[in-house]
């Protein structure tokens, strides 16, 4: 079944859900148990697959080693490539992984969270306007300060001296988010 039917199945199986009186707010574990007991749901091998497949893509997501300069850095990084004709995401360790991949890998995580972004601004912005009654919630987008007070905190947390606060050049911040 194509990925978009799939998910409108699921979908409808959460209103069915819903519909049948069931307790709400929910859990997904609880929605699939019931769509397991009323047969609206058959685990396919296909899906078995995927959710090893899943758990194994989140155990490689949580897999991290200490650096040289003792940073906890994240081991195994996915980039999706199109190989014959399908594409594919591929895992690699950072310690291994060729450069093309990891530059891959940084893009594409980074574009997550330039969508995840502008997902939390149009979810925020709707609200706002359609049902918040008190003042606008206000959403800033900047991550500056909220990266640095976080290295900051792990720094004071391992009993390391953070860095200096060093800012590199225009020329070199441009380089380095074109390159990314």
């Amino acid at each position: 079944m194509p990925v978009k039917l799939h998910t409108k199945a699921l979908q409808r199986i959460v209103a069915t859900y819903r519909a049948a009186g069931q307790e709400w707010p929910a859990s997904t574990h609880d929605i699939a148990n019931w769509a397991l007991r009323e047969r609206l749901s058959e685990p396919r091998e296909s899906d078995v697959i995927g959710v090893l497949a899943d758990q194994l893509a989140r155990a490689m997501r949580e897999e991290y080693y200490t650096d040289p300069q003792g940073r906890e850095v994240r081991a195994k990084h996915a980039a999706k490539v199109c190989k014959n004709g399908k594409q594919l995401t591929l895992w690699d360790d950072i310690r291994t992984a060729d450069r093309a991949h990891m530059e891959t890998a940084f893009q594409q995580r980074r574009s997550q969270i330039v969508g995840d972004c502008k997902q939390l601004k149009t979810d925020v912005t709707s609200y706002n306007q359609n049902r918040n009654p008190g003042p606008s919630i206000q959403l800033n987008l900047d991550f500056t300060r909220d990266v640095a007070e976080a290295e900051a905190a792990e720094s004071l947390i391992q009993g390391v001296s953070p860095p200096a606060p060093s800012r590199p050049s225009s020329r070199s911040r441009t380089a380095v988010l074109t390159s990314i």
